[in-house]
């Protein structure tokens, strides 16, 4: 089964994923994160930041190489019970090989997803707050209404964030669960 985890940036789609991963074995994670054209300044999309420097535009789907994504969850499903997609765009991983899905939309109020990126990025890594916050008003924002919200109509299940992972973890294997005996 592909099990995909769609939300907004600081959403806590990873620490749902590895809350998951905990509560079953014999699970793959693929971290969208992992899968950005950030080597190939061909592909993608690139926009200039305020020195004029391109940056990739990771809040835009054409910069993930869903080639290589597919491919790497199709190899997965061979062996993995349960492959699980996560990231902004995971919605639509789609391999190329017979599977079940079951799609999740990780939602978090906008304010809660950017002080938890704060947090992460500009405490825990030192990345610049004055750059993470101009990013995140001239393309984040705009960003997310465009191509990462519309996906909360296509999950199966829309979960609050707001709850500790292992509980929502628990919620999304019941879903599961409940969706496979209805469809059987």
């Amino acid at each position: 089964m592909l099990l995909t985890l769609t939300g907004g940036a600081g959403a806590g789609k990873t620490t749902l994923a590895a809350a998951l991963a905990a509560q079953r074995g014999a699970i793959t994670v693929l971290h969208l994160d992992d899968y950005y054209h950030l080597a190939e300044p061909e592909r993608g999309v690139w926009l200039p930041d305020e020195t004029g420097t391109p940056r990739l535009d990771v809040g835009d789907p054409c910069s993930i190489d869903f080639a290589r994504l597919n491919g790497d969850a199709a190899t997965a499903l061979a062996t993995s019970a349960v492959v699980i997609a996560e990231g902004l765009f995971a919605i639509q991983a789609n391999p190329s090989v017979p599977h079940t899905r079951f799609d999740v939309f990780v939602d978090l109020a906008a304010d809660l997803r950017l002080a938890r990126k704060i947090q992460r990025k500009c405490v825990r890594e030192g990345f610049p707050v004055e750059i993470l916050i101009t990013n995140y008003l001239n393309h984040r924002r705009d960003a997310y209404d465009r191509y990462t919200e519309p996906a909360r109509h296509r999950s199966d299940l829309v979960i609050n964030a707001e709850l500790p992972a292992d509980l929502l973890a628990t919620q999304i294997w019941r879903a599961i669960t409940e969706q496979s005996i209805h469809n059987s």
